[in-house]
């Protein structure tokens, strides 16, 4: 919405799948309502909230599917956190420039852990031919950045990250905190709170814990009625099964009655019907 504002083009919001992803359905309207104009499309490889990855192969079928052709659209894939993590997943769908994407985002200071906030935008020769085709002599490269600059401490921080982990030490990495969300999803539901996990994701979206204190004791992010852990390598299983512990003994006094029932909160509109836990949904679903 920022950059729509900054270059003052027209914007179209696709709504959202109750996963996270985007609508595709919704998304081949929007794509037919505007067909006499080109698309820059801005998917999602992993959303903020609830960690769903957009299917790339699927978007690309509705621009097909809607008559725009590979040079009336252009697609940039917003990889901050998962971009280190898709890869090296065999189960994962393949995002790569073999496929007509425009651009990719990845964050260097959060899967990596560089320590200061950086990230890598990867795009197509071609479009830094034609935002700078002049070499800039007393620095041997082209001047293909807005600001005229770029901080070198940060890829050196990434070059780092990269060689000292390595590709079996990220895949390695990537494996134990899915591993560990799992855990965490499947720890949540077997005490009866409602809980989703996306395919090759490592954020559990769960119902929001009624104590403001709380929260903020576990950093836990929240919108609306739901909150979200992100399970980074940090994270142990020691703490996962404290904070289970401790979010269950509260969650008692919060919702407990008159008639000393649990009545946990509904919210399937949230995470889905099949991951509420609510008495109804309870009584309906087999965990």
């Amino acid at each position: 919405m920022k950059v729509a504002r900054l270059l003052r083009v027209k914007c179209v919001v696709v709504g959202t799948l109750i996963s996270g992803e985007i609508d595709y359905n919704q998304l081949k309207k929007s794509l037919l309502a505007n067909k006499d104009k080109p698309a820059i499309i801005n998917l999602n490889i992993g959303t903020t909230l609830k960690g769903a990855i957009d299917d790339l192969d699927l978007v690309l079928q509705s621009l097909e599917d809607c008559g725009f052709t590979q040079d009336r659209f252009y697609i940039h894939c917003d990889a901050a956190l998962y971009g280190m993590m898709v890869p090296f997943d065999v189960r994962a769908a393949d995002i790569s420039f073999k496929k007509p994407i425009g651009s990719i985002t990845i964050s260097g200071h959060k899967f990596l852990g560089c320590p200061m906030p950086c990230g890598i935008f990867i795009t197509r020769l071609r479009h830094i031919d034609f935002l700078s085709s002049e070499k800039v002599e007393y620095i041997a490269s082209k001047d293909n950045t807005i600001s005229g600059s770029r901080g070198g401490h940060a890829a050196i921080f990434i070059c780092y990250a990269l060689n000292k982990k390595g590709f079996e030490g990220l895949q390695q990495e990537v494996q134990e905190c899915i591993k560990k969300a799992i855990y965490l999803r499947d720890s949540l539901r077997y005490h009866g709170i409602g809980a989703l996990l996306n395919k090759f994701s490592n954020t559990v979206v769960f119902e929001r814990p009624q104590d403001d204190a709380f929260a903020r004791k576990w950093s836990l992010a929240s919108k609306g009625n739901i909150s979200h852990v992100v399970v980074m390598q940090h994270v142990s299983q020691e703490m996962l099964d404290s904070f289970v512990s401790e979010f269950v003994k509260n969650r008692c006094a919060w919702y407990q009655g008159n008639n000393k029932q649990m009545k946990p909160p509904c919210v399937a509109e949230d995470i889905g019907a099949e991951n509420c836990a609510c008495a109804f949904h309870k009584t309906t679903i087999s965990w």
